[in-house]
C-alpha cells in the first residue's frame, strides 16, 4: 500500500505541474503586409518566441505521468488482462509510468536520459539479466555528430528499438493500449551503438550493432545487427527495420530475424493512418524454426481542437506459439476517444475486443477458458516539456 500511495502521489504531482506549468504561446505581432513600404522603413521582423521554461542551456527537460483504470468483463480472478501490455492489470487503478527525461540534441556531443518508475519499467526489463537498478533507465546514451560527417549521428548506450508503429510512451501513441504487434512482434530496447545516415532529404539509413533484444547484459557472446531505411515524403513516411542475430542463452546458434515495416499517411492536419507489418523467425538449435506474423491498421481523426478518435484493427498469427506460448491466431479491435483537458493533460477512453481461435483468456476462476475478452479503459496522461 505504501508503494501504491507513493506512486499515486508522484503522478498527482505530475498532473498538477502539467496544469500550472505551461506558458501561453507568443503572439504574432508581424504586420499584415509590407509590399508597398520602402526598404528603409520596412518593419523589423517579429520578435522570436519566448524561450521555453523546459529548456536550460541547450538541454531539454520533460516529465510524463500516466495512470489508468481498467474494467475486464471476463472478471478474471488472476487480476490480469491477457495479451495486454503496460495496462494489463484488470479491474483496478494502476500507475503505468512516471518518467523524467533530459536531452541535449544539438552540438557535436549530446545525450539522452530517460529514467522513471511504474509498471512499464517492470515489463520491458522482465527478461534482462542486468542489475535491477538498470530497469529504471529506459534510455541512456551519448550522441555524437562530428563536423564534416554530412549529418551522420552516432549513438552509444541504451536506446529504444527502431521497429514498430508505436512506442513505450503512452502520450506519443494514438491508442491507450498497445497493439499485439508491439507486445509480441518486436523488441523494446537495445544496448549498443547505432549510426543514423542521411542520404538526401527524403531517404535516411541506419546501422546498429547491439547485444540483442531487451538485454543490457548479453545472454551470449554474439551480437545482433540492425538495418534501418526510412523514406519521407510530404504526406507519407515509410519506415523499414531488420534485425538479425543470436538470442538464445549461452549459444550463438539459432538466429532470430525480424522484418518490421510501417507506412504512415498524413493527408492533412486532422487525419492520419498507418499500416504496420511484422514477420519474424527464431531458428531452432535443431531442425526448423518458429515463426510469427502480424498486420495492424490504425487511424486517428481530430474532430475538434479538444477531441479525437482513433480506431485500430489487427491480426497476429503466432503459428508456432513462440510469442504467446500457444499456437494461435489472435485478432483485436480497439476504439479510442481522446479529450484534451488542458495543455499537457489529456484523457483517453477506450473499448477493446480481443479474440483467439483457441481458448486463451481467463474468465472468473477459469484459466485460459475463454476465446474472447472485452475491456474498457480510462487513462489520464500528463506530459510537458519544450516539445508537444
Amino acid at each position: 500500500m505504501h508503494q501504491i500511495s507513493s506512486r499515486v502521489c508522484l503522478v498527482s504531482g505530475l498532473v498538477v505541474a502539467a496544469v500550472f506549468g505551461q506558458t501561453a504561446p507568443a503572439l504574432d505581432l508581424a504586420p499584415d503586409s509590407t509590399q508597398n513600404q520602402p526598404a528603409a522603413t520596412a518593419p523589423a521582423a517579429a520578435p522570436a518566441p519566448a524561450p521555453s521554461p523546459w529548456t536550460k542551456k541547450g538541454v531539454d527537460f520533460y516529465l510524463l505521468g500516466d495512470v489508468y483504470y481498467d474494467v475486464n468483463f471476463n472478471h478474471p480472478d488472476s487480476g490480469f488482462n491477457q495479451l495486454y501490455n503496460f495496462n494489463e492489470r484488470a479491474n483496478q487503478a494502476h500507475l503505468n509510468m512516471a518518467k523524467f527525461s533530459m536531452e541535449k540534441a544539438s552540438g557535436v556531443v549530446g545525450f539522452r536520459l530517460d529514467v522513471g518508475t511504474g509498471n512499464t519499467f517492470d515489463i520491458i526489463s522482465a527478461t534482462d539479466q542486468a542489475p535491477k537498478a538498470m530497469k529504471y533507465f529506459e534510455q541512456m546514451f551519448l550522441e555524437f555528430r562530428p563536423n564534416h560527417f554530412h549529418g551522420i549521428q552516432l549513438d552509444v548506450g541504451k536506446f529504444v528499438t527502431s521497429a514498430g508503429a508505436e512506442v513505450i510512451e503512452t502520450n506519443a501513441n494514438w491508442n491507450y493500449s498497445r497493439s499485439l504487434l508491439f507486445v509480441f512482434g518486436i523488441p523494446y530496447y537495445h544496448l549498443g551503438v547505432r549510426a543514423t545516415i542521411p542520404v538526401n532529404k527524403a531517404f535516411t539509413t541506419g546501422v546498429q550493432v547491439v547485444n540483442g533484444w531487451n538485454n543490457v547484459k548479453d545472454n551470449n557472446s554474439g551480437k545482433t545487427v540492425g538495418l534501418v531505411a526510412n523514406y519521407a515524403w510530404k504526406k507519407a513516411t515509410w519506415s523499414n527495420t531488420y534485425y538479425t542475430g543470436p538470442e538464445k542463452d549461452h549459444t550463438n546458434g539459432g538466429f532470430r530475424n525480424l522484418y518490421d515495416t510501417v507506412l504512415l499517411l498524413t493527408p492533412n492536419d486532422k487525419l492520419g493512418a498507418y499500416f504496420n507489418f511484422d514477420y519474424g523467425t527464431d531458428k531452432n538449435i535443431g531442425p526448423g524454426s518458429q515463426k510469427w506474423t502480424g498486420l495492424a491498421v490504425a487511424a486517428r481523426y481530430q474532430l475538434t481542437k479538444r477531441f479525437a478518435i482513433a480506431p485500430r484493427a489487427e491480426i497476429f498469427d503466432d503459428m508456432d506459439g513462440f510469442a504467446t506460448g500457444t499456437k494461435q491466431s489472435v485478432k483485436e479491435v480497439t476504439m479510442t476517444g481522446e479529450m484534451k483537458l488542458y495543455e499537457g493533460l489529456i484523457s483517453r477512453l477506450e473499448f477493446r475486443h480481443d479474440n483467439s481461435d483457441k481458448p486463451y483468456y481467463d474468465r472468473g476462476t477459469g484459466i485460459a477458458v475463454a476465446k474472447s475478452q472485452n475491456t474498457i479503459t480510462i487513462g489520464l496522461i500528463a506530459f510537458f516539456g519544450p516539445k508537444k
